[in-house]
């Protein structure tokens, strides 16, 4: 059988919903409808690193984009993008297609149309106005800290690639949106 040579890129949890934040998975263990979908068009898989389950492991709190924002958060982000953009400049150097990325959106590293954000940190026993803390989070119109650099990164290598994202608020919203990949 001939190769379809087109390629997706996809964020870790659409694979491994296990690596998300405790209580926020919409599906078990994989997203297979995507998958699927992925699967009957033929399109290679290239699954990115999850730079929250890296450098925070599994029993981490949720976070806001804010709390990314830091020169150590954005190098080591770098470092672990920096193989996958060169595993991209080579295949599309030898032909193949690099359909997309997919993010997820809400997520403060792999949103792609709208991360959180928010007025948190500090010591969680010490907040006092919990409401206050919550009312201040809100969607904004960016995109996640790792998606930012993974943009950067393949900017900086002339590889123009359509970012599309899963609302990780609504995962199947956006089916008919991915499936238009060809």
């Amino acid at each position: 059988m001939q190769r379809e040579k087109k390629i997706v890129v996809l964020s870790h949890c659409i694979l491994n919903a296990n690596s998300k934040v405790e209580g926020l998975s919409q599906y078990g263990g994989i997203l297979r409808d995507y998958i699927d979908m992925l699967a009957d068009k033929a399109i290679g898989i290239i699954q990115l690193p999850c730079p929250e389950m890296i450098l925070y492991g599994i029993k981490r709190w949720g976070h806001v984009k804010d709390q990314f924002h830091t020169p150590f958060f954005r190098q080591q982000s770098r470092i672990m993008l920096e193989p996958i953009v060169q595993q991209l400049r080579n295949y599309v150097d030898f032909g193949y297609e690099i359909v997309g990325v997919i993010g997820i959106d809400g997520s403060p590293s792999c949103g792609v149309n709208f991360t959180c954000s928010g007025d948190f940190g500090g010591e969680i026993s010490d907040i006092t106005d919990m409401d206050k803390v919550r009312d201040s989070l809100r969607d904004v119109n960016e995109m996640g800290v790792f998606m930012e650099e993974f943009k950067r990164l393949l900017e900086d290598e002339k590889l123009d690639i359509r970012f599309l994202a899963i609302d990780e608020g609504d995962v199947y919203s956006s089916l008919d949106e991915i499936a238009q990949i060809t």
